[in-house]
């Protein structure tokens, strides 16, 4: 694997990938940003919800911020980067995908690892209006996958001035195997409840819509009951909602490691050897990746962790780390 090109130390009582992992959604305080919403109306229909921070200068950089499974806008490392990067004097938009900024979304489709042509109109958009910001993207876990594939399938014509992915399930199947051993089957526990509750939500609001088409969608996937694993919810769920065949077609076809050969875009990949989502064999090798591509690899650091510091005082390593690779980058 690439060399360490960076350091994180885990803060002190903190190197327990699990620790790292769960501090943030767990423990970490943010204050409220004052942020604009705006509603981004897709080709087919639907929508994202994107949520402005920063300054509104049309040539301040700007950088687009992609959540992970479950996530949204309001999640601790979203707001956190998005507060770093405005105290650098750039702007920030966080995306929502399908479904995720508290409203459902108006298609029986969902969002998924796969979903790069919600993030190619998006980066349409914001390019029409911002076209003297320089824009960036930044991805994390589920975010990542999908920056990762965009940038592959776009190539040089990606209109992003460099990205940054955090966390990345490299191998959706790997990964769906990973967090069914150990202790990450707690974590598998709670997506497959997050995952059911937006599916659940969805269908009661289609019955209270009197949205028959989206209804009749999401009844023909039959009872959801025993679903226990990512398998199993991709197999049922995610894969006939989404155009796929079965589970390997969409692990197959989402999977963001068979697409980083054709990236064109100046890109930092931060990755932890203990991240408890992801195998060490599912981490790319230095061959698979693109030239303008940098793979920061470390030791610690969890899923969405790189918490440093000291339990009375934290520090976030990617506030730190991301802004500044974007700025020298410049």
């Amino acid at each position: 694997m690439p060399s360490l090109t960076a350091t994180f130390r885990p803060a002190t009582g903190l190197s327990n990938p699990h620790l790292q992992t769960l501090w943030g959604p767990l423990w970490r305080k943010l204050p409220d940003l004052s942020r604009q919403r705006e509603r981004l109306w897709l080709a087919d229909g639907d929508f994202l919800d994107l949520d402005w921070h920063g300054p509104h200068q049309p040539d301040a950089p700007l950088v687009l911020v992609l959540h992970g499974l479950t996530g949204s806008s309001h999640s601790p490392y979203v707001k956190g980067l998005q507060q770093a990067l405005q105290a650098q004097g750039w702007a920030s938009v966080a995306v929502n995908w399908r479904g995720c900024s508290g409203e459902p979304n108006l298609l029986a489709r969902s969002y998924h690892s796969g979903a790069s042509e919600d993030l190619a109109e998006t980066i349409r958009h914001l390019r029409a209006q911002r076209p003297l910001a320089p824009l960036y993207a930044v991805g994390y876990s589920l975010g990542g996958n999908v920056l990762l594939k965009y940038l592959g399938e776009s190539g040089s014509a990606s209109q992003l001035e460099a990205a940054v992915a955090v966390s990345v399930p490299f191998r959706l199947d790997q990964c769906a195997d990973r967090i069914g051993q150990g202790f990450s089957k707690i974590y598998q526990a709670h997506f497959m409840r997050e995952m059911l509750a937006y599916v659940q939500d969805k269908q009661r609001h289609f019955r209270d819509q009197g949205h028959h088409q989206g209804l009749a969608e999401i009844e023909r996937l039959g009872p959801l009951r025993n679903l226990r694993t990512f398998w199993d919810f991709d197999g049922r769920v995610t894969a006939p909602l989404n155009g796929f065949s079965d589970a390997h077609d969409y692990y197959r076809r989402a999977s963001s490691r068979y697409y980083l050969g054709e990236n064109r875009t100046p890109t930092l990949i931060i990755q932890s050897s203990d991240d408890p989502f992801v195998f060490d064999h599912s981490l790319p090798n230095a061959h698979e990746l693109a030239a303008g591509t940098q793979f920061e690899l470390h030791s610690r650091g969890g899923h969405v962790g790189f918490v440093d510091g000291s339990l009375r005082n934290p520090g976030y390593y990617l506030e730190r780390r991301i802004p500044q690779w974007l700025l020298e980058g410049r």
